[in-house]
């Protein structure tokens, strides 16, 4: 498709992602603009007119990835708490980091150096992941209770870093990080009885 009948926003999305492509490939330092332009097949004025610098591409990825926590902050506020709540917010987050962001995870494990500087509010993640902490652990929850569910949210993102060089396909480990992250859910508080 030419550059005169791609929208904004798809062209961005594809230059995000045809950059990722070769930062993986060939590695950040040895991609240029220029490249990422040949291989889309548009020209150099163009990529720029949308992205000016390898380093925009890279704070376009991370700040696509704070949306979409804050889409699953404000989609788990508004359902009933609960422990099918947390089930279904580990899977959404299974869903986001293995079909829209695994990618992004093995450019940030192979370019940590780099993300140092360019990491666009690494507090503001936090803050995200805090809210949704907070909405998936009722009031009065044990310590042992919270910390699974956090423990089991962010052994999603994990669960692909430390998967880098294993021979297992991207759906293998998604798999597995699902299981894992389930494992460590907390099971429903039974009220007690004496």
């Amino acid at each position: 498709m030419g550059a005169a009948h791609r929208r904004g926003s798809d062209t961005k999305a594809e230059i995000r992602e045809v950059a990722l492509e070769l930062f993986t490939e060939r590695g950040y330092e040895a991609t240029s603009l220029r490249e990422i332009a040949e291989r889309l097949g548009v020209t150099k004025a163009a990529l720029y007119y949308h992205f000016p610098s390898k380093e925009d591409i890279v704070r376009s990825l991370f700040a696509e990835h704070l949306v979409a926590l804050d889409e699953l902050v404000s989609w788990a506020r508004a359902q009933p708490p609960g422990p099918q709540l947390r089930d279904q917010v580990i899977d959404r987050m299974i869903d986001l980091a293995s079909e829209r962001h695994l990618p992004v995870v093995r450019f940030a494990f192979a370019n940590q150096h780099l993300l140092k500087d360019l990491h666009p509010g690494r507090e503001n993640v936090l803050e995200r992941l805090d809210a949704l902490f907070g909405t998936l652990t009722a009031p009065g929850a044990s310590i042992e209770e919270a910390l699974r569910i956090r423990m089991a949210l962010l052994s999603v993102n994990l669960a692909f870093v430390a998967a880098q060089g294993l021979d297992a396909t991207d759906q293998q480990v998604t798999d597995a990080a699902r299981s894992i992250a389930h494992l460590l859910n907390p099971p429903a508080t039974a009220p007690h009885t004496t």
